[in-house]
């Protein structure tokens, strides 16, 4: 049993841009996570692009910090990036890569936003299935969608 990829997409009625401009700017992120898990980002505000690192502040059990990096973007139409613990770099070797990935996709009555969680390149597939990742990330990704539309609205 190893954790597969997720992903969620809510239609929401919003420019694809605005919902990318939100979504690129990681001082934002801990204003739409639905999982409860991002408490805080050091970033300014603005948007970072391909290659770039932002780092955010978690909480899950423990607090602890993460350094993600921006491995796909396209302007208006996808960002996703890659998180590793902050800390020692062996750590992160040993866990192997993660991919968060926003797609924006305008269609009549908005933007079709799709969130994806992909371990498939992570060393760490078996542990997240017994841990039960998969029953979590995607609810939790229905709720950050839903808070994006709220958050994009101004509600």
């Amino acid at each position: 049993m190893t954790a597969s990829v997720q992903t969620a997409s809510r239609l929401i009625p919003v420019p694809a841009q605005v919902l990318f401009d939100l979504v690129a700017d990681p001082s934002q992120h801990p204003a739409f996570d639905g999982s409860g898990t991002v408490k805080s980002s050091p970033a300014p505000s603005g948007k970072v692009g391909m290659g770039d690192t932002f780092g955010m502040s978690m909480h899950m059990y423990i607090p602890y910090k993460m350094v993600n990096r921006v491995v796909e973007y396209e302007e208006g139409r996808r960002f996703a990036w890659t998180p590793g613990l902050d800390g020692p770099s062996f750590i992160g070797r040993h866990i192997g890569p993660v991919i968060w990935r926003y797609e924006f996709e305008e269609v009549e009555g908005g933007t079709l936003v799709t969130e994806t969680w992909d371990p498939t390149r992570s060393k760490q597939r078996r542990i997240y299935a017994i841990a039960g990742m998969e029953r979590q990330v995607t609810p939790n990704m229905e709720r950050t969608l839903e808070r994006l539309e709220r958050l994009a609205l101004g509600a």
